[in-house]
């Protein structure tokens, strides 16, 4: 009895599904390959690039605010008493060059000074204490800072105030803010060329850009914050801005 063929596994039929496989495997291996090539070249065809500038600038306003305080067994005596104290403040000003004009006196604030025991109110007042604000503004800030620093002499006398010292302000801020976006812009753009030209590109146009918060600082200070900062403590000052500006790279 003659035995039967074996029957081979690599038929036509089943030859014909692994070639397809395969030629399918390499396809969609290729179309990924491009989709991933696509994307890295939308990712990498702009560079992002930061350009800062700044300039000296100096105050020409200054507001100081002053706080006259007075104590007395009674209401009517410590507002009499500081009343009394805003007036020589006041003399002291005009003296030293400020015009009536640049003094605005506030209205009298009252309270009491209640009596503890132990973290406990007795309910009876020790004293009363009366307060006034004194706002002097002037353009001549240089006589501003010599009278705050000058102040001792006045608090010699007996009057007692509160001195948290005076905020200097620039008024043509808003006026040096485009010329410096306009330096930044520049300083951006010379940064980009310099990054891309290192790494064999070049430069193309703008993209896109934005502005970051004025900083107003003391001479050769560094600090920043992301809302912009004003020091108001000194009158010389260091304007400085930053733009962030992405570059279409060729």
């Amino acid at each position: 009895m003659e035995a039967k063929k074996k029957s081979s596994l690599f038929t036509p039929k089943f030859t014909g599904v692994i070639l397809a496989s395969i030629i399918l495997s390499i396809g969609l291996g290729y179309g990924l390959s491009l989709v991933g090539q696509g994307l890295a070249a939308k990712a990498g065809n702009s560079v992002i690039v930061t350009g800062q500038a700044r300039t000296n600038a100096t105050a020409d306003n200054a507001v100081w605010t002053l706080n006259v305080q007075e104590s007395a067994p009674t209401v009517a005596n410590a507002v009499t008493k500081v009343g009394k104290s805003v007036i020589a403040l006041s003399k002291y000003l005009t003296d030293g060059g400020i015009a009536d004009s640049g003094i605005q006196v506030a209205g009298v604030n009252t309270n009491a000074i209640n009596e503890y025991v132990n973290g406990n109110p007795t309910g009876r007042v020790l004293s009363y204490q009366a307060y006034q604000n004194v706002v002097v503004r002037s353009t001549d800030v240089n006589l501003i800072n010599k009278l705050s620093n000058g102040i001792g002499t006045l608090l010699q006398t007996g009057v007692n105030l509160n001195n948290s010292g005076p905020q200097f302000y620039v008024s043509n801020l808003a006026a040096l803010r485009p010329a410096l976006l306009a330096q930044a812009m520049i300083d951006a753009k010379s940064r980009g060329i310099s990054i891309t030209k290192a790494v064999g590109s070049k430069l193309g146009p703008v993209i896109a850009v934005s502005s970051g918060p004025v900083q107003v600082t003391s001479p050769d200070s560094v600090d920043t914050s992301g809302g912009g900062m004003y020091d108001t403590t000194t009158i010389p000052k260091t304007v400085t801005v930053t733009v962030s500006v992405s570059f279409k790279v060729n």
